[in-house]
């Protein structure tokens, strides 16, 4: 946990879930920029009378400190929506004093002040603008916020081309400001997004079917080449059998085992909004008749029942926003030992360096390779 002191007030702060080792923070130095920015003297204090939007908020920093002002939280991110519930929590706030809304949730009608934390993906910031645009008005005020290396020319012909005028600000311990003018004369376009794409001829049970991806998620516009080589070796389960996509994305890999096994019943889990409804539309577009899924959006598999799963298929991810760690695989892992019943089993693929061989045995006691090549390997741990 950590303690922010901006002019808005002094806030401890935890991104969730909170581990009391984690070494990142809930906040940096572009939110304190920001919310500095908003109290400037020599611009004057800015009027948060009206209706305030927050995008991309990561750990819930700008809506904890802005919550007297009751605003909209717009994030992709159940984690970052569970981090803005439980750091108000620990700051005394109530919790309706922010509003939640998730990436597919229609936004307000009317928003006045505009505040963008920069998301890592251009796509999904492309998407979230257009989404916006039609609630902004000739008066809105709109100020981003992202670290230097977050910002680039790309980022400000977005705002420039979906809103209007951009100009960024001078940089601040790496962090900058992004100000943009709405220009009411600008046409508004619908979102390009979702994404659709034909799968390859040589993956498996899914070749030649069509994913479906909404913006933000991991390699939209292509199969990666990690799902790419897991599609290629993934186990067969014949019957009524309980099967978990994992961190799902756009939902290929449950889909893989869904036509291979029409009989079983697939989870699609993810912590993303966008990569839920992704998998969902995909699964729509491909399954065979008949064929059993639900959908989850969640913290790994917290929400499901112990012991009640037969097999989990896993890409887990190795960034958290710009940070790299291996955290959220070792998390999935451990929940993963908890939802499989005895003899069910865990498959994973990662990059060969990541050694997530290691925690498998740690966590699972064996650990087999499956398949592998000079960049992934396909890793098999069993609950016994």
């Amino acid at each position: 946990m950590n303690r922010l002191t901006i002019p808005q007030g002094t806030f401890d702060l935890a991104r969730f879930p909170e581990h009391p080792r984690d070494p990142f923070r809930a906040w940096d130095a572009a939110d304190e920029y920001l919310l500095r920015q908003l109290t400037d003297p020599e611009t004057g204090p800015l009027d948060l009378s009206g209706t305030v939007a927050v995008v991309g908020d990561r750990w819930g920093a700008l809506a904890t400190a802005l919550a007297a002002h009751r605003p909209v939280q717009i994030s992709d991110s159940y984690l970052s929506r569970r981090a803005t519930l439980a750091n108000l929590a620990r700051n005394g706030i109530d919790e309706d004093a922010v509003r939640l809304l998730s990436s597919r949730d229609t936004p307000p009608d009317r928003i006045d002040v505009l505040i963008v934390r920069v998301p890592k993906s251009l796509a999904f910031l492309e998407d979230q603008l257009h989404r916006i645009a039609p609630a902004v008005h000739a008066g809105t005020v709109i100020i981003g916020t992202g670290m230097v290396k977050e910002i680039h020319t790309s980022t400000l012909k977005l705002f420039e081309r979906i809103i209007g005028p951009t100009r960024t600000s001078l940089a601040v311990r790496k962090a900058r400001l992004i100000f943009c003018a709405p220009d009411p004369g600008l046409p508004r376009k619908p979102s390009p997004w979702p994404y659709r794409y034909e799968l390859p001829a040589d993956v498996g049970p899914v070749s030649g079917l069509t994913t479906v991806n909404h913006a933000g998620i991991f390699c939209a516009d292509r199969l990666d080449i990690g799902t790419r080589f897991f599609l290629k070796h993934l186990p067969t389960r014949g019957g009524a059998v309980r099967v978990v996509d994992l961190g799902c994305g756009n939902g290929v890999v449950g889909l893989s085992a869904a036509v291979a096994n029409p009989d079983a019943h697939i989870t699609f889990v993810d912590e993303s909004y966008g990569a839920v409804a992704s998998a969902e539309e995909t699964f729509r577009a491909g399954a065979p008749d008949g064929a059993k899924a639900d959908f989850l959006v969640g913290d790994g598999l917290a929400g499901l029942e112990p012991g009640s799963v037969d097999l989990v298929l896993n890409n887990p991810p190795f960034h958290s926003h710009m940070a790299t760690t291996d955290a959220t695989a070792r998390t999935m892992f451990a929940g993963a030992r908890t939802a499989l019943r005895q003899g069910g089993e865990l498959w994973v693929v990662g990059n060969r360096h990541l050694s997530y061989h290691t925690h498998l045995r740690r966590i699972f006691g064996n650990c087999t390779t499956v398949a592998g090549d000079p960049k992934f390997v396909v890793l098999r741990a069993v609950k016994r």
